[in-house]
């Protein structure tokens, strides 16, 4: 750890600032707002205004398949895959929902870049077919990957351990630069993530990436709390420079890790399911079943009396952010990303139980449109609430009380 004297930042402080940061994001977009308030989406899908869904099989969901939440990831053997990328809000439960937060995603992401409505109701039904085409047992052709997407994928498999230093570690010192992203911890912090890399399980995981041997010599050289994102607000967070052999050289035995608080999920759970009660636990489950890619590199763990879960920051770990979507993109765009999810859902059916999930998919469908009006009428009854939450968010914030 670093021997230079930093005042670190109350709990206290911590949560004013974040909260700040939070309400300034949301206010950005409606996509933004949408993006950072899961418990209004579940809360409407729980109201007498949302639509009966269809009955799932009970298999583990993302709970917040959102766009953000899809993107390249790297595996343990430097294999780059598009999967989902975020499992805090994950449960064993109803894929519907993880079907509805991508429609809904897509739809804010349409009206945000001012395609017409016939583009949305396109995009429901490339939704479904894509969604359906990651079925072993469909015949449908698998979507093709989209133009900025494959974008995305080369600049992934072109990034480097430079790429990621430069982005985190600016400058010559291996240590990470105070301020508004990084702020220095206590005392009793920096101790407790120093004990956390002294276990085995933990020397395993920095040690298997790119073929590194065990050699228990796994150093922490920094660590910051890590100011980032909307649903860690007022959780522990931490990023964490380690040296893997004791030999620092820059790119071959220096990684960093991302460490998360893991908090209980607001997903609805399938009744009479069997979870992890530990939080760490049941978000490392579900990632190895969704994204295995990026399960495989997950540990949980204990720190500070909570429950986390931490991870390997890889340079191909990047996220789906696509700002304006054009209106012939949008089609394979929406196409694309339910294929990712169709795939992390159906790896976990029978082939009895995929039948029936597609054969229930399509119930109450219109006759002219493939999309099935449940995820119409979902879609659409959440873009009205939350663009007048949205509204009334913007309205709080300029009156200093979001």
């Amino acid at each position: 750890m670093p021997d230079h004297v930093e005042l670190a930042v109350a709990p206290s402080q911590r949560l004013r600032a974040l909260t700040a940061r939070r309400n300034t994001k949301m206010a950005r977009s409606a996509h933004a707002y949408v993006r950072g308030n899961t418990a209004r989406f579940y809360e409407w899908l729980d109201s007498p205004a949302a639509p009966t869904l269809p009955d799932g099989p009970a298999i583990w969901i993302c709970g917040d398949c959102h766009m953000g939440n899809i993107g390249p990831v790297a595996d343990d053997q430097g294999h780059v895959h598009i999967q989902i990328r975020d499992f805090d809000q994950s449960v064993i439960g109803n894929p519907a929902y993880d079907l509805i937060r991508l429609a809904l995603s897509l739809a804010m992401a349409a009206r945000g870049s001012n395609l017409p409505g016939i583009t949305t109701a396109n995009m429901m039904e490339a939704m479904l077919d894509g969604y359906e085409a990651a079925f072993p047992d469909n015949d449908d052709d698998e979507p093709e990957m989209p133009l900025k997407i494959r974008r995305l994928m080369r600049k992934a498999l072109r990034r480097s351990w430079q790429s990621l230093a430069d982005e985190r570690l600016p400058g010559p010192a291996l240590r990470f630069p105070p301020g508004k992203e990084f702020w220095p911890l206590a005392a009793g912090e920096r101790k407790a993530i120093q004990a956390l890399f002294r276990q085995a399980e933990l020397d395993t995981l920095v040690t298997r990436l790119r073929h590194r041997e065990p050699q228990g010599k796994v150093k922490v050289l920094d660590a910051a709390y890590w100011r980032k994102g909307c649903s860690s607000l007022g959780k522990l967070r931490y990023a964490v420079l380690l040296d893997v052999d004791g030999n620092v050289v820059e790119g071959d035995d220096l990684c960093l890790v991302d460490i998360k608080e893991a908090a209980a999920s607001i997903a609805p759970r399938a009744a009479g399911v069997r979870m992890p009660r530990d939080s760490a636990q049941r978000v490392v489950t579900a990632a190895r079943h969704l994204s295995p890619a990026l399960g495989d590199r997950m540990r949980p763990a204990q720190l500070l009396g909570k429950s986390v879960f931490v991870r390997e920051l890889l340079p191909q770990d990047l996220k789906i952010d696509i700002a304006r979507l054009g209106s012939k993109q949008a089609r394979r765009v929406a196409a694309f990303l339910a294929h990712v999810v169709g795939h992390a859902h159906s790896r976990q059916m029978d082939a009895d139980t995929r039948k029936a999930w597609c054969v229930e998919l399509r119930r109450n469908h219109s006759r002219t449109l493939e999309a099935p009006s449940w995820l119409w009428t979902a879609v659409t009854g959440l873009l009205s609430m939350h663009e007048k939450d949205y509204l009334d968010h913007c309205r709080r914030y300029v009156g200093g009380k979001a």
